[in-house]
């Protein structure tokens, strides 16, 4: 028996943006079908209300009701009507989404998600056979503790009640199990999943021993691992993450396969998907390669024939695993099979049957094609990848899913950017920043303020690609014009890619800076802009140190080194060639530490024409 009151997990798989020197910009991945007790997307979810007013709202929580706008009351108003909760309750779910800071994005998810627990609460916290009249009262009582939105007050009757059921364990040991399992629901409608794990161990440990309690007792502990799951999903614990691994597996030991095939391979599908999720922290192929066995474990019993969506969903969820096994490894084998995983999925998750799953398992084959065409030569699988991104947008639209739209829109730039260089073809390129300012329109800085910068800093380089492009076509207004925009983007990126909170990114941003900054300052009259791109290459030698990134540090360096020559040119100040031969030297050394033969060439080649203008 299933998990009867969690929510499914449906999260993005971000790939973060490549340096500019590998030319490889993030890309994020869906993993669609996973059904950790559902099938439920947070995008995919609304209340009927305006995310900013909710926003609004979590922000006024702590004030009382009186005190609100008439406007805000009658936004608590339509709450209540379409949460179907009650006033109380609504003010409680508003509290517990501000108390732990929900990002705005997921607002609508977890009102619904709590709202749920509310109702499912109301629907169990009732008298049961063998109750006796005090038991009874406190249930009552606490039903109505539920019914004000009084999550505290109903768990401290739950103990009193779990404390006279406990004393008489023998008779009711049952309905402790039960009551147990409600302070779990109670943990998980205030997201405390650490808690609730505990509370629906504890179920599992006190229901009786005998046949009869075993679906209850697997219940109970498939409850505890999503719990905890989510724990580790949501916060970035990988603890907690592990603590589920361990209780998937400590399931699949219990449940019958013979008797409960369902079950089971749900359990693999499950214990795959938090692999899958350690695997993607972790780095390495152990915890995928296990991922992939349990998915093709679960594929056993969840056939085509038998449960098409299921087995449509965990093909989804392999290709995904598949994929970043083929990301991290030599060769095209592993994102072949992705490939071939995903156009498996699309078999049975048909734009008909489940339109949004199929968009987004369209965005999934997008990405591994993608991948696939960085690796070949030609266009023909990245023309492949663009081809199921504009797929995918056909019902991952902006008016329905506008934050998954936005990412795809952002990887379809990738893919036109990559198109377009090895194309040679200013059109390609042109579309590309058309599909990121796209994204940007929902990929806001408020919204997702990392993401945003994200998608800033690889519009800034596809932006400097373009205008090198229009220099190349003698275009160089346009090109100027496109250098600028590209500064602009780099900039904005920097707003929220702060060193102290994303150091590696802001070198990175730093870096394509004074790349774009020592195009422009080549090609003006005057200092500014190349002094500037020393200020901008300097920055990002801080965090991309020798010890940490050579290969990186030394292309800095190099760059470095023909700004400075620039300026000296320019000035004839002294210290401008002084430096742009200690850089320059030091580019070399590192170089040919890497026998990185080319670099080496082009570094040597600097030196000499630094030293004969020292001369």
């Amino acid at each position: 028996m299933r998990a009867l009151f969690l929510i499914a997990l449906m999260m993005l798989l971000v790939l973060e943006a490549a340096p500019l020197d590998a030319q490889e910009p993030s890309v994020s991945a869906d993993e669609g079908g996973v059904a950790i007790g559902g099938d439920v997307r947070d995008s995919e979810i609304t209340i009927g209300v305006p995310l900013g007013q909710v926003d609004e709202l979590v922000r006024e929580r702590i004030r009382p009701l009186e005190a609100l706008t008439e406007s805000q009351r009658d936004t608590i108003g339509l709450l209540k009507q379409n949460l179907e909760l009650t006033q109380g309750q609504v003010r409680a779910a508003l509290e517990i989404v501000g108390e732990k800071d929900v990002p705005s994005e997921k607002l609508a998810a977890k009102l619904i998600a709590i709202a749920q627990q509310f109702r499912e609460l109301r629907a169990t916290a009732a008298a049961e056979p063998g109750d006796d009249a005090e038991i009874a009262a406190l249930k009552t009582q606490a039903q109505e503790a539920i019914d004000a939105g009084d999550l505290s007050r109903a768990d401290e009757l739950l103990v009193e009640i779990l404390t006279k059921q406990l004393a008489q364990r023998d008779r009711l040991a049952s309905n402790a199990a039960t009551t147990l399992a409600r302070r779990g629901e109670v943990a998980l409608a205030g997201l405390e999943y650490v808690n609730a794990a505990e509370h629906f161990a504890g179920a599992a440990h006190t229901l009786p021993l005998g046949e009869e309690y075993s679906d209850r007792r697997f219940d109970y502990l498939q409850r505890e691992a999503n719990a905890l799951f989510r724990q580790g999903d949501e916060f970035g614990q990988n603890e907690h993450l592990l603590g589920a691994v361990d209780r998937y597996q400590d399931v699949l030991q219990i449940v019958v396969r013979a008797r409960m095939p369902p079950e089971w391979a749900a359990t693999q599908n499950d214990l795959g998907f938090a692999l899958l999720r350690l695997g993607e922290r972790e780095g390495g192929a152990a915890r995928l390669e296990e991922a992939v066995t349990a998915f093709r474990a679960a594929l056993v019993e969840r056939t085509r024939e038998r449960v098409p969506l299921d087995w449509a969903d965990t093909q989804n969820n392999l290709g995904l695993a598949l994929q970043i096994l083929g990301e991290r490894a030599s060769g095209t084998a592993r994102l072949e099979e992705a490939v071939a995983a995903h156009r498996a999925a699309l078999e049975e998750r048909t734009r008909t049957q489940a339109p949004i799953g199929w968009g987004h398992t369209q965005n999934n084959l997008g990405i591994a094609l993608m991948r696939l065409g960085e690796r070949e030569s030609g266009t023909v699988r990245l023309n492949e990848a663009a081809e199921a991104y504009r797929e995918a947008l056909k019902e991952l639209t902006r008016a329905r899913v506008p934050l998954d739209w936005a990412q795809v829109q952002s990887n379809l730039g990738i893919a036109l950017w990559q198109l377009g260089e090895r194309e040679r073809s200013t059109v390609r390129l042109e579309e590309a920043v058309t599909a990121y300012r796209a994204a940007l329109e929902e990929r806001t800085r408020v919204r997702v303020p990392l993401g945003w910068a994200q998608t800033q800093n690889n519009l800034g380089i596809v932006l400097m690609r373009l205008g090198q492009a229009r220099f190349r076509l003698g275009d160089d207004e346009r090109g100027m014009a496109r250098l600028e925009d590209g500064v602009a983007a780099f900039r904005s990126a920097l707003e929220e890619r702060i060193r102290e909170r994303v150091p590696l990114d802001w070198a990175m941003t730093q870096y394509d800076l004074g790349s774009a900054l020592q195009t422009l300052g080549e090609r003006e009259s005057g200092t500014a802009r190349l002094e500037e791109a020393v200020v901008a290459y300097r920055a990002s030698l801080e965090e991309r140190t020798r010890e940490s990134a050579p290969l990186q540090w030394a292309r800095a360096q190099h760059n470095l080194a023909i700004v400075l020559l620039v300026l000296f040119d320019r000035t004839s100040n002294r210290p401008f060639v002084n430096g742009a031969l200690e850089a320059v030297n030091d580019a070399s050394e590192e170089f040919r530490k890497a026998k990185a033969a080319y670099e080496i060439d082009k570094a040597e080649r600097l030196r000499a024409e630094v030293l004969r203008r020292m001369r």
